[in-house]
């Protein structure tokens, strides 16, 4: 018995204390695995024919051994030992690949794999590596604005739970930020979780912004190493305000339109081009050397003329950044004289002037009875159809709704005058008598005869028309009679009579008022035959210069002829010829 329990207990005492054997040909054997993941290890070992059974230790950092796995060659069972951080986390399979699941950082160490037989044991080592990938990074503490000319910090860029720790580089519109005195300062910083063995890398920069920065990105990205090499995380774009002074002052006037008038309310808006913009500013208005403090706008209600000029605004502390502009107030007056309702007698002179006073050239129009005249009215000599209704209206053109306008309503009154004219039917049954009657207001026509003194009252009228109308009845008398006309309006009572013979007893008719109408058509014959006339002496004129000039070359012509032919009865019947043309 003990010859057989003597070699047993010699193998035990010797695997727990003898030097392990290491493989011929077997290198240092790395497995990569990513935190989380399950760790597989392979033995890397030929198993021997002899083998009695296998088994896994780690080495701890000061070399000494925790066996953590035992397979039996015999009895294909495993056991696993009593060793806190792998509980149920261990797997030996039957080529004895050790796997061990949900990686952790502190899986990092020296794992051995050893194959026992009776009289030798065999190790190969595996060296694990657990990387883990970082969060992205991303920047955070970041300036509500930056300001040029000014260090300013710009923020964090940070990235968590990384393994190993990782690299931050700065970017401004994708270029790289290298540190640069008083431009760019970057502070880098790592920081270990004793707990996971995780890093956290914080990464400040502190920036010097310009003018070119304005809506340009910023980002920062992690650089860290995975399984399979070298990788790279971005953050997302930051975009900052950018901060810097006023360099130019504008001034604007609102509402914007192409001229001001007279009423209206203007206001005055000051604009920096700094940012953030100023926000009150000193105006200045003409004639008033001390300026106005206000907000960037200033408005003046109801403008007068008195206002044009120019206007100024600046800066609160920049008193010498100035801008100004240029206001006209444009401005239309019109005197009509007279105006108004006007009464005058027939007959009467009346002078009309229309006076405009504006601020550039304006346009007059005369209308009168809502018809355009070709000319300002002018009265030397009022009639009835002078009356009416006249209006003056001027207006810029280039200057929107000022328009002025003034009316003059003319009312031309005369006494009643009365002519009447009488004329016998061609059938020589009846006699019409009119009574032409002219006046205003309207004159009312009464016709009586001499002696009875009745009234006539069957009568026919024409309509009233520039003062004028007529009253028109037809009779056939048996006798002698007299014939009164009476028009009477608010000025006068005025009677006229005519004698009319009886139907019997031829008589002298006389001839009709000429109306206004038929008045106008004799003017226009008159000026048609003026014309024509005119016409006539022109064309005399002319052929008179022709028949001249024709003269003075035919007396030339025979001037010639007598010096080449010498013969005098020829000359002297050019001359009769000469002078038979003048006949």
């Amino acid at each position: 018995m003990e010859s057989k329990a003597g070699p047993s207990c010699r193998l035990v005492f010797c695997l727990l204390i003898s030097a392990a054997v290491l493989r011929p040909g077997l290198g240092w054997y790395s497995v990569n695995s990513a935190y989380g993941d399950t760790i597989i290890m392979p033995c890397r070992l030929d198993v021997p024919q002899n083998l009695m059974f296998g088994k896994w230790k780690y080495e701890k950092p000061d070399g000494s051994p925790v066996f953590i796995a035992f397979r039996s060659s015999t009895k294909k069972s495993v056991q696993y030992d009593d060793v806190p951080e792998y509980k149920d986390r261990l797997s030996l399979s039957e080529n004895y690949t050790l796997s061990i699941s949900n990686a952790r950082i502190s899986d990092e160490k020296r794992f051995v794999c050893m194959l026992v037989t009776e009289d030798n044991v065999f190790e190969a080592p595996t060296i694990v590596k657990v990387f883990k990938q970082p969060s992205k990074p991303e920047i955070v503490s970041k300036a509500p604005f930056l300001e040029t000319e000014q260090l300013k910090k710009l923020g964090d860029c940070i990235s968590k739970d990384s393994y190993p720790d990782g690299n931050i580089t700065w970017y401004r519109n994708g270029k790289v930020l290298q540190p640069l005195e008083g431009v760019v300062v970057l502070i880098f910083k790592k920081q270990m979780d004793p707990l996971t063995q995780l890093y956290t890398m914080t990464s400040s920069l502190e920036y010097k912004a310009t003018k070119a920065d304005i809506q340009m990105p910023f980002t920062c990205s992690v650089t860290y190493y995975g399984p399979s090499g070298q990788k790279t995380l971005q953050s997302e774009q930051a975009i900052f305000d950018i901060y810097y002074p006023t360099e130019q002052v504008t001034i604007q006037v609102l509402p914007s339109k192409n001229a001001v008038k007279e009423g209206d309310d203007i206001t005055l808006k000051c604009l920096g081009n700094g940012n953030p913009p100023p926000e009150e500013f000193l105006f200045y208005l003409p004639g008033q050397p001390e300026g106005i403090r206000s907000s960037n706008t200033y408005t003046l209600t109801d403008v007068r003329r008195n206002a044009t000029g120019d206007y100024k605004c600046s800066l609160i502390d920049k008193k010498t950044m100035i801008a100004s502009t240029a206001i006209t107030v444009h401005y239309l007056d019109l005197t009509l004289n007279p105006s108004g309702e006007v009464t005058k007698q027939i007959g009467d002179a009346l002078p009309v002037s229309c006076t405009i006073s504006a601020s550039r050239n304006a346009t007059v129009v005369w209308m009168k009875d809502n018809i355009r005249l070709r000319s300002s009215p002018s009265f030397s000599s009022l009639h009835y159809q002078d009356a009416g209704n006249y209006v003056c209206e001027t207006a810029l053109q280039e200057v929107e709704g000022l328009k002025k306008r003034e009316s003059l309503t003319l009312i031309v009154e005369g006494k009643p005058q009365i002519k009447m004219t009488k004329k016998t039917d061609p059938s020589g049954l009846s006699k019409t008598i009119i009574c032409h009657v002219e006046g205003f207001p309207k004159p009312a026509i009464q016709w009586t005869i001499t002696g009875s003194g009745s009234v006539i009252n069957q009568t026919e009228e024409s309509p009233y028309i520039n003062g004028r109308y007529y009253s028109k009845i037809i009779i056939s008398p048996e006798e002698n009679v007299t014939l009164t006309c009476t028009a009477e309006n608010q000025l006068e009572r005025t009677v006229n009579s005519l004698n009319v013979s009886a139907i019997s007893i031829p008589e002298h008719d006389e001839a009709d008022e000429i109306s206004d109408e038929n008045r106008e058509k004799v003017n226009d014959q008159a000026k048609l035959i003026v014309g024509i006339v005119v016409g006539l002496l022109l064309a005399a004129l002319v052929a008179g210069v022709v028949y001249w000039l024709y003269m003075k070359k035919s007396k030339t012509a025979s001037k010639h002829v007598n010096k080449d032919l010498g013969n005098l009865e020829e000359n002297k019947k050019l001359e009769e010829n000469n002078h038979k043309t003048e006949a």
